[in-house]
């Protein structure tokens, strides 16, 4: 667990829980986000909380040395607060500590957010093998999805 200041307000991020699904799949919802595939790797994601109500989230899948980097969405009125930013850092921190080389995305609205965290955009067939057999990847994005990646090594 760990708290930042964000607008004035304790923003307290944290390892998502079983109690935070239900929550979770409603921003994600609400931010036009599919949720096929959430619940499967539920403990791979973080959540950011103010006064006792979420209000972020990002998640990752694991596939051998790839991850896919999903779910990122701000409650809408806490966007443009560092409440994104900071769950990327920490979802990026992560995979780095589970060695982790490269992580992919897929976005249909947010391809010019993810640059400033060092992800390029990459082909389809570029994406490692575990990653395009995701959900996401296979039936939850649509074919046009921008799909990106950044290296951590």
């Amino acid at each position: 667990m760990e708290t930042e200041r964000k607008n004035g307000q304790c923003v307290e991020l944290r390892t998502a829980g079983a109690a935070d699904l239900e929550s979770v799949f409603s921003l994600l919802d609400r931010s036009g986000l599919p949720t096929p595939g959430v619940a499967d790797n539920f403990s791979q994601f973080l959540v950011a909380e103010a006064e006792g109500r979420l209000v972020g989230v990002v998640g990752l899948e694991l596939y051998g040395e790839s991850a896919l980097l999903r779910s990122a969405a701000v409650e809408e009125s806490w966007r443009g607060s560092g409440v994104g930013r900071v769950l990327v850092e920490r979802a990026l921190d992560l995979a780095r500590g589970r060695g982790i080389e490269d992580v992919y995305l897929l976005t249909t609205t947010a391809e010019n957010y993810f640059p400033k965290f060092g992800f390029v955009c990459v082909r389809r067939d570029e994406v490692a093998q575990g990653v395009r057999s995701s959900v996401e990847f296979q039936t939850a994005c649509p074919a046009s999805a921008t799909v990106m990646c950044k290296h951590l090594n």
